[in-house]
């Protein structure tokens, strides 16, 4: 008996010692954590317009980067925003599934399924890129490439959605036939446009390089969004009181209060060096593009559950099924793109370094 007491005090007192070293031993895991850096210690692919500090040093280790994410520096709202948003995106889905009983193999239910897909898939590309760009000059290229692919995918999926639930009779009549078609290659277009100006053109950018990225997204914009313009203008005019449509404006409200802030470096270029870390244009994009995002499905799965007897009167599941292979299809050309214009750029900067 007495032997056995003194056994367990022994493993408690080695216990014990453990669980004293535990601090040292979590901090000797975790990456040191270099302070952030000013704009002359970077190399000049990495720089923002106006953005003077609170740049994270290069050349680290990857797990330096992943545990940026609880560091302070001017790209961590960038990542929270559509962290949190792809969250908010995949437990509001969840609560719907949940309610409603969602049949997963029913035509029906798949355009909201890619939607919801998309939309978790281009959170969670833009996440990585502003979060694992800083390592080296061909991972800055590499995560913005998937970064665009992301939209591209996140565009088309919307563009589902958008016809398969939300377009009325009247705009449905006349777009049908050619509506998914050029949604898909807008949203390559899309895609292929901000990775070439990626590829293209070196900091500081020239205009030309905005214009390669906002027209192309523009026009995939203009199109995936007009059966649901049509019909919040149709609402609007007829006094309706639809909940979904309400939902609808707010989206291309949001939508377009993002791109403004996407497309002009405000408020920094007022401040420059005062928004550095919080406040600066591109954080305020990704604010009201996930408030959009948030919108749009909230809009969605009303439009899902309210119409689909519209729904089944349009649509037999074989169009469903091709209507939807084409999102992969999309998925395959965007990615080819990106990895094409990827190698372009690895030999670029080997020829550089030899």
């Amino acid at each position: 008996m007495t032997t056995a007491i003194l056994e367990r005090l022994s493993t408690l007192s080695v216990s014990g010692q453990h669980l004293r070293r535990l601090p040292k031993i979590l901090e000797d895991g975790l990456p040191k954590m270099p302070g952030t850096v000013p704009e002359s210690d970077v190399p000049q692919l990495f720089r923002e317009p106006y953005i003077r500090a609170g740049y994270r040093p290069t050349g680290r280790e990857w797990r330096y980067y992943f545990f940026s994410l609880f560091q302070k520096h001017n790209e961590v709202v960038n990542v929270w925003t559509h962290l949190l948003a792809a969250l908010a995106v995949l437990l509001r889905f969840w609560a719907f599934v949940e309610a409603e009983g969602l049949p997963w193999s029913s035509a029906h239910a798949l355009p909201l399924l890619l939607y919801v897909l998309s939309s978790i898939t281009y959170l969670t590309f833009s996440l990585l890129a502003h979060l694992l760009q800083s390592k080296s000059e061909l991972s800055h290229y590499t995560f913005y490439f998937v970064d665009y692919v992301g939209v591209s995918v996140y565009q088309y999926g919307s563009a589902l959605v958008h016809f398969f639930y939300t377009s009325d009779q009247a705009w449905y009549e006349h777009f049908w036939l050619f509506f998914l078609p050029a949604a898909a290659f807008c949203g390559w277009l899309s895609c292929a446009g901000c990775c070439y100006a990626k590829y293209r053109y070196r900091r500081p950018y020239p205009v030309m390089r905005k214009i390669c990225q906002v027209v192309p997204a523009g026009l995939a914009f203009i199109l995936d969004i007009s059966p649901v313009a049509h019909r919040v203008v149709l609402c609007h005019l007829s006094g309706c009181q639809e909940q979904a449509v309400w939902y609808h404006s707010l989206q291309i409200v949001f939508f377009l209060v993002s791109a403004y802030f996407f497309s002009c470096p405000v408020p920094e270029k007022y401040f420059p060096g005062s928004c550095d870390i919080v406040g600066h244009g591109h954080q305020i994009f990704h604010a009201f593009l996930s408030v959009c995002t948030l919108s749009q499905l909230e809009a969605v799965l009303l439009d899902y559950r309210g119409r689909q007897e519209i729904f089944l009167q349009r649509h037999s599941p074989l169009s469903v099924y091709m209507a939807c292979l084409s999102f992969f299809c999309l998925v395959a050309c965007s990615a080819a793109t990106a990895a094409f214009l990827r190698q372009k750029i690895k030999a670029r900067l080997t020829k550089k370094d030899s």
